[in-house]
């Protein structure tokens, strides 16, 4: 089951997706953190009045968030490492370290407002040059860290600020509309295995693709739980969080996004996140 948040007009409105094409807007006057606080997610969802299905192209899809703060994880996969060392020298040893070090890297990423949805746009930073998205499944965590769904995230990046100084990772990491959160929710019981799980990349410059990429769940070195448990410890989340967790796709380090770009990030069980690229002013 998978459930969204849109407008329809000026109002906004959650649902049940239906086959990708359709959405039945929910009566009731429920919030996301409505769904994910329960017990049961699905029994909770289907227990709600719905009204006829709405073609999703009539409505505007929002971001899945109400007031979760958003986290992320680092050096996840092999290639995250290999590509995070490649930023810094001064840095490589310690992204080696903490590649196999039992606490791993876990980093906030924002808050709601500087969160975009599916089709609207992210943001390069006026003060770098070299930036690029990382497409990461991302977890739906209730308050008491349960995992009850997943989304795709684009965790933005700043590669030559970060690559600077690994104390800059705040600055490369967290600005405004920095993160891409969508296109929906997949409740947990409704994903595939995750050593089945396939994360694609493509990015479109000028009606052309100019990087494309793909990986697989299977390839981290962490489990979702391990990276949960560390970043529930010592810490509350009131409303909820979401937590990326980590990028198998990074472009060569002679890539970098530019104004105009399409990114477009798909993972199996969940859909398709597409956002275009502007830069900072």
């Amino acid at each position: 089951m998978k459930v969204a948040k849109f407008n329809i007009g000026e109002v906004a409105k959650i649902g049940i997706v239906d086959s990708e094409t359709t959405v039945a807007p929910i009566v009731d006057d429920v919030s996301l953190f409505d769904v994910f606080e329960n017990t049961y997610p699905a029994e909770y969802l289907n227990s709600l009045e719905t009204s006829d299905p709405v073609a999703l192209a009539d409505v505007t899809l929002l971001s899945p968030i109400d007031s979760q703060e958003v986290w992320a994880a680092g050096v996840t996969y092999k290639r995250s490492k290999t590509a995070r060392m490649e930023e810094s020298e001064a840095a490589a040893s310690c992204y080696d370290r903490v590649y196999q070090s039992p606490r791993p890297e876990i980093f906030f990423k924002g808050n709601p407002h500087r969160v975009r949805g599916h089709g609207e746009q992210l943001r390069i930073r006026v003060d770098s040059e070299w930036n690029v998205p990382e497409p990461e499944v991302t977890l739906v965590l209730s308050t008491d860290g349960r995992i009850v769904g997943y989304t795709i995230g684009n965790d933005m990046s700043s590669r030559d600020i970060e690559g600077d100084n690994p104390l800059y990772l705040p600055q490369a990491k967290c600005y405004a509309e920095s993160c891409g959160l969508g296109p929906w929710i997949t409740l947990a019981e409704a994903m595939p295995p995750r050593e089945e799980t396939g994360i694609r990349m493509s990015i479109r410059r000028d009606d052309s693709e100019v990087f494309s990429g793909e990986t697989s769940v299977s390839q981290m070195a962490r489990g979702f739980e391990e990276l949960v448990e560390w970043l529930m410890r010592d810490n509350l989340f009131p409303g909820g969080a979401f937590l990326l967790t980590g990028t198998g796709i990074v472009p060569d380090s002679d890539f970098t996004l530019q104004p105009d770009d399409w990114v477009s990030i798909s993972i199996d069980g969940i859909g398709c996140l597409e956002n275009s690229i502007v830069r900072g002013n």
